[in-house]
């Protein structure tokens, strides 16, 4: 699907659903550079929601269960999205599918939180914790003047639906996810009014790149991770009021 056409599908989306979205802080996303976005994540919503907003399609990596589930998998894909693989070749498949998407131009988006805000449901204002996955990435990846670009979703009004899909049912498709081995049914949030809030970009510069590849290693990833959560949690904080 071209990245014209996903954008138009994006915002008739939401607007069929009658999300109110507000875009703050628009004057720092990058233009001319390769970016990788890094966002909270509570909703099936956010990466339509995050595509209306930037304005470009992005390709996002989701869950290996959406790869696996009839329906879900066609949308995800229609979409532009690239399932993570099986947790034995997940990192792999991860840095390798993302590297060659940002060599080529295209924005990458990726939800550091992971699949729990998803199936557990959480308060708007809180995010859990980042993995640093994406940070390694940003740092290893041969890509120039790339930037890791933080963005809140803050809800400021929203509707939690059933969804009709249980969650023992997702660990036939994904029995290595710990978190659909319970009772009860995958939450759905819609939001109705919602903020998205840009944060400062991260520039990944030739030092940093060789800091990654030092002794500092260490202290570049966590860096770029403390920025980034440090960003969104900051932007939720306004964002939610």
């Amino acid at each position: 699907m071209s990245s014209d056409r996903t954008l138009l599908i994006s915002r008739c989306f939401l607007a069929g659903l009658g999300t109110q979205m507000f875009l703050h802080h628009q004057h720092r996303i990058p233009r001319d550079s390769p970016v990788l976005v890094v966002s909270n994540h509570r909703s099936f919503l956010d990466p339509v929601l995050l595509t209306a907003a930037l304005s470009r399609s992005i390709r996002f990596a989701c869950h290996h269960y959406m790869g696996q589930v009839p329906v879900i998998r066609e949308v995800v894909t229609t979409f532009g999205a690239f399932p993570l693989e099986a947790p034995e070749q997940r990192q792999q498949h991860f840095f390798s599918q993302a590297t060659s998407l940002l060599q080529s131009g295209e924005m990458v988006g990726v939800f550091p939180e992971g699949a729990e805000p998803m199936v557990n449901f959480t308060q708007p204002n809180t995010m859990g914790k980042f993995q640093r996955g994406f940070a390694h990435l940003a740092l290893r990846a041969p890509v120039r003047d790339l930037a890791v670009l933080p963005v809140a979703i803050a809800s400021m009004e929203e509707e939690s639906v059933r969804s009709g899909l249980p969650l023992k049912l997702l660990s036939l498709f994904d029995p290595s996810e710990p978190l659909f081995d319970r009772a009860g049914w995958h939450p759905v949030i819609v939001y109705q009014r919602v903020n998205v809030l840009i944060g400062r970009p991260y520039w990944i510069t030739v030092e940093r790149q060789q800091q990654y590849r030092g002794k500092k290693a260490k202290a570049v990833v966590a860096e770029l991770t403390e920025h980034c959560q440090g960003e969104i949690a900051e932007l939720l904080q306004r964002g939610c009021l």
